[in-house]
């Protein structure tokens, strides 16, 4: 996420969607009530509206909404944003219904009567720049490229050929290719320490190559993935595959198993922690949560369900209390335990007669 423009004294943000994660993070801090604005679409009528067969098309506008509901699909690279029109062109009637799609690239003013604690943390989290290094590399059986990833890019470090054999249709690879690019590929992990190496090609190559490598600290670290060619457009295309996506949610999901697994102790040795919506709705107002932790998937359903005021309530007094807010994801295992417990749960700073 880039951020344009920012004053959380005014409630003001302004950023720039860079790719589908910040998707995410902006689904977790829109709420309803919240003034959302950007570019968008409207069905306009050419000619009078009693007339059967007017001409409808399809005008670009800047507007801007009173949320009423977000909806978010992972991996649908889209989030709508629907609410009722509170600023736009003359012809367009306040009031009336519209849905703001927000996409990669999208750049959008988000206005809030008041920025929680976690939400400024989440804008921090989506627009850090210290992401985990990784080594792309694309082959296949002619040529190799290799590339250091950056905030959403990549720079190139080095690219090679080889001398291939192509009289059999599955090539053998002359002078030791493969060789060669599994020697660079080592060189790199020790120069660049990455967390990852994605390996890619098209068809079969990377299977091979794969199989070749005898080192297994090199092994571990290698995530194998598709692209359609060896050049800067299949380096393009790598960034957006979901093996990249899934490296970059590595670090994020270690971070949300740590919160989650606190709970799970302070709640198997019947600790400081309660879970469920009513116990924890309590320990909140009471002041005792030091960590709360809630699903997206809870979010969404109490969203759905009309009655995402009555978490947001919760949130509310845990941000006032100073306690920490973690959404966790219900994609990964420890999303799953926490949806196991109702969504909902926090790890208390004393014991209280609610856990």
């Amino acid at each position: 996420m880039k951020i344009i423009h920012k004053n959380f004294k005014t409630g003001e943000l302004k950023f720039q969607v860079q790719n589908p994660d910040d998707l995410w993070h902006v689904s977790q801090i829109i709420d309803p009530g919240d003034l959302v604005s950007g570019q968008t679409f409207r069905k306009i009528k050419i000619g009078n509206e009693d007339q059967r067969k007017a001409a409808t098309v399809k005008k670009k506008v800047f507007l801007t909404i009173m949320v009423e509901r977000v909806e978010f699909h992972k991996y649908s690279d889209t989030l709508r944003v629907l609410g009722t029109i509170v600023e736009g062109p003359e012809d367009l009637q306040k009031g009336s219904h519209h849905t703001i799609s927000i996409e990669q690239n999208s750049i959008i003013k988000l206005k809030k009567e008041k920025w929680l604690s976690f939400q400024i943390e989440k804008v921090a989290e989506a627009s850090k720049q210290n992401l985990p290094k990784i080594i792309l590399c694309v082959m296949d059986r002619e040529q190799a490229i290799f590339a250091l990833s950056k905030q959403f890019d990549y720079q190139i470090i080095s690219s090679i050929e080889g001398d291939v054999e192509r009289k059999e249709k599955r090539a053998s690879f002359k002078g030791g290719f493969y060789t060669e690019i599994v020697k660079i590929l080592n060189d790199y992990s020790k120069r660049y320490k990455p967390k990852n190496i994605i390996l890619a090609s098209p068809a079969f190559f990377k299977d091979d190559l794969y199989k070749s490598i005898k080192d297994k600290d090199l092994k571990d670290l290698i995530v194998l993935a598709t692209c359609s060619s060896v050049s800067k457009n299949g380096l393009n295309e790598l960034l957006k595959r979901p093996e990249v996506r899934q490296v970059l949610h590595q670090d994020r999901v270690a971070k949300e198993i740590k919160f989650v697994e606190e709970l799970l102790s302070e709640i198997s040795k019947d600790g400081a922690a309660s879970y469920g919506f009513n116990e924890t709705r309590d320990a909140a107002i009471a002041g005792a949560v030091k960590t709360l932790l809630v699903t997206d998937s809870f979010i969404k359903k109490k969203r759905e369900s009309d009655d995402y005021s009555s978490l947001d309530s919760v949130m509310k007094a845990v941000d006032a209390s100073k306690g920490e807010i973690h959404i966790i994801s219900s994609d990964n295992d420890a999303g799953k335990k926490l949806d196991g417990l109702g969504g909902i749960g926090a790890v208390l700073r004393y014991k209280t007669n609610f856990s």
